[in-house]
């Protein structure tokens, strides 16, 4: 039996926008799937600042709206944590799709507000993660095409139960698409957790390269891919929604 069987805990937020430093989470959802059973926890919380309107446009919630039905921000931000370092600490696997975006701004956010962040939670690295995106670049490398989650779910066949950019919908979509990776490769999932962990960060070094070697080619500028896996640096390249 390996870890494929579960348990797992999906994680995703919507946020103001793409800088993991200065922006907010609007929502985030919590699915935590175990021998055939599937647990939602989801959060609205009012981020304390406008919303831009390009970023409603994707996820739909807009200013007026988390500021009414939101949660105060620390205590969900808590709650968040609480559960994921909970997960952790058990060796249960995170996983999120394009997961150093979605674990640097949870791990900003509770800096923001004076709270334990994942690390100082468990007293450890912030592991086992599992990244389907990160994934997938590994074991189809040369496939063309965008790699966005809705990408990723016509890859691997998987059609789903509602629109993306609503946070419960992205985490049950990632959740399957990383069964159906597991099935098409199964080197995945013959892997221990520990090694997919050092795996994933050896994978990402080579694609952000790879990445940056072209964005050079190309005479483009400014900050390109984080080198390193789930790091909080300010620039951690682009959001693959």
């Amino acid at each position: 039996m390996t870890w494929t069987t579960g348990p797992m805990l999906g994680f995703d937020t919507e946020t103001t926008g793409v800088d993991v430093s200065e922006d907010r989470i609007v929502s985030a959802a919590l699915v935590r799937r175990h021998v055939g059973t599937t647990e939602v926890r989801t959060w609205l919380l009012d981020p304390g600042v406008p919303i831009p309107p390009e970023a409603s446009s994707i996820h739909g919630i807009t200013t007026e709206v988390a500021r009414a039905e939101g949660q105060d921000p620390a205590g969900a931000l808590d709650e968040i944590a609480k559960e994921i370092a909970a997960a952790l600490s058990e060796g249960i696997p995170v996983v999120a799709f394009n997961a150093t975006f979605d674990l640097c701004i949870l791990q900003a956010e509770l800096r923001r507000y004076g709270l334990q962040t994942l690390e100082e939670r468990t007293g450890a690295e912030v592991a086992p993660v599992i990244d389907p995106l990160v994934l997938d670049r590994a074991v189809d490398r040369y496939r063309r095409g965008k790699r966005k989650l809705v990408d990723l779910c016509g890859v691997y066949g998987i059609e789903g139960d509602g629109e993306l950019h609503t946070a419960d919908v992205d985490v049950l979509a990632t959740l399957d698409v990383l069964g159906a990776m597991v099935t098409q490769y199964p080197e995945i999932g013959a892997r221990t957790l520990q090694d997919l962990h050092g795996y994933q960060a050896t994978e990402h070094r080579r694609w952000a390269e790879d990445f940056n070697a072209w964005r050079d080619s190309k005479g483009l500028t400014g900050p390109g891919a984080e080198l390193t896996w789930l790091s909080d640096h300010r620039q951690t390249g682009p959001r693959v929604l």
